[in-house]
């Protein structure tokens, strides 16, 4: 054997025995990658990693989007910038809730991370790979990642990252995204992309950013050390949130993607995801903050509004000068300067001001959830109701502790006084008038600085009502600001609008005694620095809970779709009578959310006994059959109902005893029984009135349906029997109770016959099909309901008789309401009217309306005078007989 051959073979057992060492080293499979981390990094990485996770929060919402992912799906989480960090969150935080995690990272390398051992698996599979074919592995080109996702792993993939982009773009290295459109081609289930991002600033971007933004990285995407101090001290800042999974199955079927090639489609699925990661980043933080000086150039040099202006100038003979000054003066006076040290420091007063005064605030986070959900498609307008000063405070209070940004609020310019306008306005409030009337520059002017919000993408909140309901319950809609709002959506400043109509109720109002005088005739106070001052002493007292509920978004493009209408097309009548549909449509979502208060339920059931004095079993009877007919509509009550209905309930009346709101017949009284006479306080009724309003809409239909039967004077009738007077009361109180125009008074009118049925008041008729009887106690029971709609009944018909007196157009409508206060201050001192409640100037400011709206202008209307009056006098007798 020659020497050669000796080396040779020596070579060959030496390469023998090094094969059979990589195969005793890698074991059955030669699939070994950087890419792949199997969690078991040794004890000590693996104690600081879950010790740092652990400090951010993982919210139930995240899990609900994802734990109903069917078992057979391939999942993919995808985040727009490449960090280890967030793969490891995933990994550990979802492989706890035994769900879906990470194992494979796409584009990442876990050296540092992996165990000895595994690394030297990767070594030398790697080294055989390239002794054999002279080139490394890849995960991509071997099939690796694929067989891995097929078998039941899931995948974690960067969508943004420089390095990565210059491999695929200048190299041509495979695009993991590229590799899962194939995969999805090629099989039959579906291959889920779930967007995700941990943010760790929830802070608006600047638009210019600063010297620390440059240096330590911007909020979106801040540096390694800004990462790492923000864990470390501030870890409950930091919000983690899942997008709706993307089912690749589904996006690649949409006709404008199934005809492109793999490459486009891949392109275009980037930009898909990256844009639905933008979107939820903004419905946190924000949009891009830009100055207010930056804002009011923005808006006066658009080409539209310059064009406007010099128009305007022109029919009003003015130098083109003095419009631009104009403009830009209201500019000033309108717009806000959101400032984020204000409203940091804010949330912090603020929390301390409602924890003195508030027991608690109520709040259904699922509803927050699916309204932060739907800002991701489009600015939400937030459309409270509006019963105190505090809703001003209140719902952006509740939107920043919920990680949102507080909205642009429409204010009244009645609250810009000193020192609390500029505080406003950096808080985010943006001034208006009470009225448009007579300014059309300053009408364009603010129709342009919305626009521009909306165009920004800034959420906003208005108060459809216009100002706050003195009464209790909501008011009619006022179409102004929701007519700017949806034209602006027409003009295209966004693809959608979201209506979010939001219930905001309180046990106990801070302004319930200036509500009183106003209520009875008084003068409003302005808002002053004085005011303010005296306000300390609300800080000293309780007002019970907060309950605040948000309804669905509701979009107004698919709104406009169901109606199947064009608005560019319309008349302004039209368009104006389809922003009135629309407001009052908001303001029954806000009704049907609304939730019903232990005052609202005591301070009706006291106010419809129909005597001034009456019994606790009295009160306690009417009690029951209200929270019985609340049951049966299944109307949200307030947690204290549903724990302990009785003791709540008695907790109350011991507070009206206590307020003075009613009083003990027998002051010697020390127990309270069945038998205790109370007597409701004549300068107080009013109070319980707004209290008993809180509640009214929960009952309205009841209260019509109660009325009609009761008018037949017959024990037996049919449902058909009841619409003509229902429809007439429906009509009659249209601005005081607000009625569905998706459903039918028929509709109506079967439920509260369900309702009255379902407590005995009714009983099933054997004549007929559709034909009932009142039971004995039922006819009693039914004037409980009917007592609901005596006070307006008498204000419509005090109303009614300033009509029969005063010839039309006598009194300006100001004046109007003070002459009908006057003859109903009269009414009730001669005793022709009973309730003082039924003083109120709102009441006779919308009876008026009504009324001079279907032919009664003044004395000279006798028969429509006579018709009407014949009706109220008969009705008003059937609840007090």
């Amino acid at each position: 054997m020659t020497s050669f051959q000796k080396l040779k073979d020596r070579f060959k057992s030496l390469r023998l025995k090094l094969r059979n060492m990589i195969d005793c080293m890698l074991g059955n499979t030669y699939d070994y990658f950087l890419c792949f981390y199997p969690g078991n990094s040794g004890y000590f990485i693996k104690k600081l990693i879950r010790r740092l996770i652990n400090k951010i929060n993982f919210d139930d919402h995240n899990i609900e989007k994802i734990k109903n992912i069917k078992k057979d799906s391939i999942v993919v989480y995808a985040s727009k910038n490449k960090r280890i960090l967030d793969f490891l969150y995933y990994h550990t935080k979802l492989k706890s809730h035994e769900l879906p995690y990470p194992q494979i990272g796409f584009d990442f390398r876990f050296f540092f991370l992996l165990p000895v051992k595994r690394l030297f698996r990767i070594f030398f599979c790697h080294i055989d790979h390239f002794v054999h074919r002279f080139h490394f592995k890849d995960a991509y080109t071997t099939g690796y990642a694929t067989k891995e996702l097929l078998k039941g792993r899931s995948g974690f993939v960067c969508l943004i990252e420089e390095d990565d982009f210059y491999k695929r773009f200048i190299k041509s290295t495979p695009d993991p995204l590229y590799l899962l459109i194939e995969l999805q081609k090629g099989i039959d289930k579906s291959v889920l992309i779930i967007p995700e991002d941990i943010i760790y600033v929830t802070k608006p971007m600047r638009k210019d950013p600063g010297i620390a933004d440059i240096i330590f990285g911007t909020h979106e995407k801040p540096g390694l050390i800004k990462r790492i101090f923000i864990l470390l001290r501030q870890p409950e800042k930091i919000r983690v949130e899942l997008a709706k999974p993307v089912n690749l199955k589904d996006f690649l079927s949409r006709p404008e993607i199934e005809q492109l090639d793999s490459e486009f489609q891949t392109h275009r699925l980037r930009k898909h995801i990256v844009d639905i990661l933008n979107r939820q980043r903004r419905s946190i933080t924000g949009p891009i903050l830009k100055s207010r000086q930056e804002m009011t150039e923005d808006i006066l040099t658009r080409k539209s509004l310059r064009e406007y202006l010099a128009e305007y100038a022109s029919e009003n003979n003015l130098p083109l000068s003095k419009t631009h000054k104009k403009a830009a003066g209201y500019i000033k006076e309108i717009a806000a300067n959101y400032n984020l040290q204000v409203i940091n420091l804010a949330r912090l007063l603020l929390a301390w001001v409602f924890k003195n005064i508030f027991e608690d605030l109520i709040l259904n986070q699922d509803e927050i959830n699916r309204m932060r959900e739907k800002s991701t498609d489009a600015p939400l307008v937030l459309v409270p109701c509006h019963k105190s000063h505090l809703d001003y405070l209140l719902l952006p209070y509740v939107m920043f502790i919920n990680n949102m940004p507080c909205p642009h609020i429409a204010a009244g310019k009645n609250l810009a006084f000193f020192p609390l306008g500029p505080i406003f306005r950096r808080a985010g409030a943006f001034f208006l008038r009470r009225t448009f009337q007579g300014a059309p520059l300053y009408a364009k002017i603010f129709a342009a600085y919305l626009e521009k919000l909306l165009y920004e993408g800034f959420n906003i909140k208005i108060f459809i009502e216009g100002g706050r309901s003195r009464t209790g319950k909501l008011l009619a809609p006022k179409p102004g600001g929701l007519a700017m709002l949806i034209s602006a959506y027409l003009n295209g400043a966004c693809k959608d609008l979201h209506f979010v109509p939001i219930y905001i109720g309180y046990d106990r109002v801070l302004e319930e005694d200036a509500y009183l005088k106003e209520i009875e005739g008084g003068k409003k106070n302005p808002e002053t620095l004085k005011g303010l001052i005296h306000a300390r002493k609300f800080l000293k007292k309780k007002y019970g809970k907060v309950y605040m509920k948000f309804n669905d978004p509701l979009s107004i493009k698919d709104y406009i779709k169901g109606k199947n209408i064009d608005l560019t097309k319309t008349s302004n009548d039209e368009y104006i009578q389809f922003v009135k549909s629309f407001g009052y449509k908001l303001i029954n979502s806000i009704n049907t959310n609304a939730v019903a208060t232990p005052h609202g339920i005591i301070a009706s059931a006291a106010l419809n006994c129909s005597k001034n004095s009456f019994t606790k079993k009295q009160m306690i009877a009417r009690v029951n059959i209200y929270m019985n007919m609340l049951n049966f509509m299944k109307a949200d009550l307030s947690d204290t109902l549903l724990i302990d209905p009785e003791n709540t309930l008695n907790a109350v009346i011991n507070r009206f005893i206590s307020r003075n709101f009613i009083e003990l017949g027998d002051e010697d009284d020390k127990d309270i029984t069945d038998n205790t006479v109370f007597i409701i306080k004549a300068n107080k009724r009013a109070i319980l009135d707004y209290y008993k309003n809180s509640v009214i809409s929960f009952f309205s239909n009841f209260a019509y349906t109660a009325v009609a039967i009761l008018e037949l004077d017959r024990f037996r009738f049919s449902s058909s029997d009841l619409v003509i007077r229902y429809k007439f009361l429906e009509k009659l109180f249209t601005d005081e109770f607000f009625f569905d125009e998706e459903t039918t008074c028929e509709e109506d009118i079967s439920i509260c016959i369900k309702g009255f049925l379902n407590e005995g008041i009714l009983v099933p008729d054997t004549s007929g099909p559709d034909t009932y009887r009142i039971t004995s106690q039922g006819l009693r029971q039914l004037k409980w309901f009917a007592a609901f709609l005596q006070p307006f009944f008498e204000s419509y018909k005090t109303t009614l008789l300033y009509f029969e007196k005063y010839k039309a157009d006598k009194h300006k409508p100001k004046d109007r309401v003070k002459k009908i206060h006057s003859i109903g201050s009269k009414l009730y001192k001669t005793k022709i009217i009973a309730l003082k409640e039924s003083l109120s100037q709102i009441n006779y400011k919308n009876a008026a309306s009504y009324y001079t709206k279907n032919g009664v202008t003044g004395s000279q209307d006798h028969t429509q005078l006579e018709y009407y009056k014949n009706i109220l006098d008969r009705l008003i007798r059937l609840i007090n007989s």
